[in-house]
């Protein structure tokens, strides 16, 4: 393998895990060469952009696994880098509300797994308790994480766009790859621009951060297919402002392990919004965040990846459900009061949808956990979904230490 003095490295997508790794390696790095290259025209314009902006503490995750190990290190980095540059930053709290005695006694298991992952100050609530924590909440029981915060994560992404800059990184937006090609020594990117030049952009070590294009790129450095992104839209509605007063903090239900999704939960924003959603229906464009974008490449790419049906057979009812819960706001209000009875159709108004890149195996599994993979002079990061805006800091430290650190 040759080493070079100076080595260039170069980071496909502005989001908020491809600028925290940019920023990681030229503040730990000296002399690299760093690269951002964004199809769009601004960071962090998908999933950074289009989430809740919780700050996960590590509940529910498996202990041991890189979800659980990366949200608890990166939610302490993330507190610190927001202090430290005055940027958005709240402990809101968040409760998880348990309706009836299967969901207190799955409480019992998330309670095992947040202290597990070293999750501060978690403990069980009963109605009493639950009620003077969030009033309008009806539950038998609960779990409070006082310590789950909210901040603006695009505020964040740019941030740390501008530590790059600073630091002598560069970051192209509207330029988005087109081809991609390697060997023994690096790897070459086929770029491209508005005005429909092409440039090749040579690199000693490609990262791919691409999101929901993460397979396709991968695929391009010549990694498997499996697994692929298929799209979940995530539709949020917005509490009217003068019943704001209804949450406090963070409301959720208690996930049922059946299913792949939480379901409807309501979220305070650090401006001052409340949220309710996301639900979770299929999106028929990766990048399809209202109800009739289509692209037939995309809708084609999940419809004949084999998982997709596999997935389909097993959750089609709750395929169902989240579909009727789109199309009716009546139906999307009745998920909500599951959690507070006081909300009607009239306190909600559409927000604007988010589109989770969900990584699905070919045998028809949902990759949970985190899932980095090298192929050569690439290094492909095939599945962030959430928490990896939480975990984004310590995500960047993980591909630095462990990965680029070798190469």
């Amino acid at each position: 393998m040759t080493r070079v003095s100076t080595p260039r490295i170069g980071i496909v997508g502005a989001g908020i895990v491809g600028l925290a790794l940019a920023r990681w390696i030229t503040l730990n790095r000296p002399g690299a060469r760093v690269t951002v290259l964004e199809k769009e025209h601004r960071v962090g314009a998908h999933q950074t952009g289009h989430n809740s902006g919780v700050v996960h503490a590590g509940l529910y995750y498996t202990p041991g696994s890189l979800k659980a190990e990366l949200c608890h290190r990166g939610k302490e980095l993330l507190r610190d880098y927001c202090v430290e540059r005055e940027l958005p930053y709240q402990e809101a709290g968040k409760v998880l509300v348990a309706r009836t005695r299967d969901d207190a006694a799955r409480l019992d298991d998330i309670e095992r797994r947040a202290k597990a992952n070293g999750v501060v100050g978690v403990r069980r609530l009963g109605p009493d308790a639950l009620r003077e924590i969030e009033p309008h909440v009806q539950g038998i029981e609960g779990l409070h994480s006082p310590r789950t915060a909210i901040t603006d994560f695009v505020a964040i992404a740019e941030a740390f766009a501008d530590d790059v800059r600073r630091s002598g990184g560069r970051i192209h937006l509207g330029t988005p790859v087109i081809a991609l090609r390697q060997d023994a020594d690096g790897a070459e990117v086929l770029t491209g621009d508005a005005k429909g030049e092409r440039v090749k952009r040579r690199f000693d070590t490609l990262v791919i951060c691409g999101g929901l294009h993460s397979d396709r790129l991968a695929q391009m450095a010549g990694a498997e297919a499996d697994p692929r992104i298929v799209p979940f839209r995530g539709q949020y509605h917005e509490l009217v402002p003068e019943r704001r007063d209804l949450v406090r903090g963070l409301v959720y239900p208690v996930p049922d392990p059946r299913y792949p999704f939480l379901g409807v939960h309501l979220t305070r924003h650090v401006h001052g919004e409340v949220m309710a959603g996301p639900n979770a229906v299929l999106a028929t464009a990766r990048e399809g965040y209202r109800f009739r974008d289509l692209l037939p490449d995309d809708l084609a790419a999940t419809l004949t990846w084999p998982g997709f049906w596999r997935l389909a057979r097993e959750h089609w009812a709750m395929g169902a459900r989240e579909a009727a819960v789109a199309a009716s706001a009546s139906v999307f209000a009745r998920e909500a009061r599951r959690l507070i009875p006081e909300i009607t159709a009239a306190d909600l108004r559409p927000a604007p949808s988010g589109v989770r890149a969900q990584a699905l195996g070919r045998d028809g599994r949902l990759l949970d956990d985190f899932a980095i993979d090298t192929h050569g002079r690439v290094i492909c990061v095939r599945n962030a979904p959430s928490p990896a805006a939480t975990s984004s800091p310590a995500i960047a430290e993980y591909l630095g230490e462990k990965v680029l650190v070798t190469r």
